[in-house]
């Protein structure tokens, strides 16, 4: 599975430890252990996940862009299109799945290209584009392509890593992407990228966790997921397992999703990006816990 936009999530509910049990298989039960608390630590009162994205409401005013347009994995959005606005358009969205950028760029008047390897993702996207209506659609380009190697046209006044899509990238890689993106950026645009940062030596100490959510539905499905991270801190690497228990009234379906990343450092990050001809002018920070905090950059280039 193709998870670049599988690590988003809307709402953490209570789970109890029987349902986390339910959703793993037997073999994995005796050492899931209880349920971890996870809760805010950045005193916002919003909910973070380890590793993941944010799983609160913006404002309650936002509430139907959740609901009406972007579906249950939305809750960054709403921050991203406040960019867009900042910056103007077109917009580059790399790493873009099934369009749960994309699209939403594109309904609010931004000429969007989204970039994803999965070639099955971008056909999902042409045809949510297509459902909302031939403005959305004209407005939507897709192309195919690995961001490793990575060569593009055009210019664009904000370009999106969104969903830690950076963590995607091999180390070797990154330079090679970051320039790519410098290159293209029109006067006053943007880079805004987002990825988890962990303290290593906490990672040492701490290499799994296993938490789990509930993932909203509307369909009378009731979708419990358990999430488990095994960190390799010498290796820079991560690798997430996802049990997904999905039940109705007559069914119950079982299904593993995994992927895995690259732990980002946070000093190399900053070098690579200087390097390509880009400052950061803005880094906003949300502590998940005492070992990792979520990270969102801001980004743009030299003059």
């Amino acid at each position: 599975m193709d998870t670049q936009r599988s690590t988003a999530v809307s709402a953490l509910l209570d789970i109890s430890d029987d349902d986390m049990r339910a959703a793993l298989p037997k073999t994995e039960c005796d050492d899931a252990g209880s349920l971890p608390s996870v809760a805010a630590e950045d005193g916002s009162g919003a909910l973070w996940l380890p590793g993941l994205e944010n799983v609160s409401a913006q404002e309650p005013g936002d509430v139907w862009l959740h609901d009406a347009l972007l579906g249950p994995h939305s809750t960054d959005i709403v921050g991203y299109l406040g960019m867009a606005r900042t910056t103007g358009g077109p917009v580059l969205d790399l790493g873009s799945g099934a369009g749960r950028l994309a699209v939403p760029f594109a309904r609010h008047g931004f000429a969007v290209a989204a970039v994803d390897r999965d070639r099955h993702s971008l056909r999902r996207l042409r045809q949510w584009a297509r459902r909302i209506g031939p403005r959305t659609d004209r407005l939507v380009t897709t192309l195919p392509a690995d961001l490793a190697g990575l060569r593009l046209e055009g210019r664009y006044q904000l370009v999106v890593l969104a969903g830690a899509m950076i963590t995607a990238v091999s180390p070797r890689a990154r330079p090679a992407l970051l320039r790519e993106i410098a290159s293209c950026l029109g006067r006053g645009g943007a880079l805004a990228l987002d990825y988890p940062s962990h303290a290593l030596t906490g990672l040492k100490e701490r290499p799994r966790r296993t938490f789990a959510f509930r993932v909203p539905r509307f369909d009378g499905v009731t979708e419990t997921v358990v999430a488990r991270q095994v960190f390799d801190p010498a290796g820079m690497r991560e690798r997430i397992t996802y049990r997904c228990r999905c039940s109705t009234r007559h069914d119950i379906h079982l299904r593993t999703l995994a992927t895995r990343k690259w732990l980002i450092d946070s000093e190399q990050l900053a070098h690579d990006i200087r390097r390509a001809g880009m400052h950061i002018t803005d880094r906003r920070p949300h502590r998940i816990d005492s070992v990792t905090e979520h990270v969102l950059l801001i980004c743009r280039a030299d003059a």
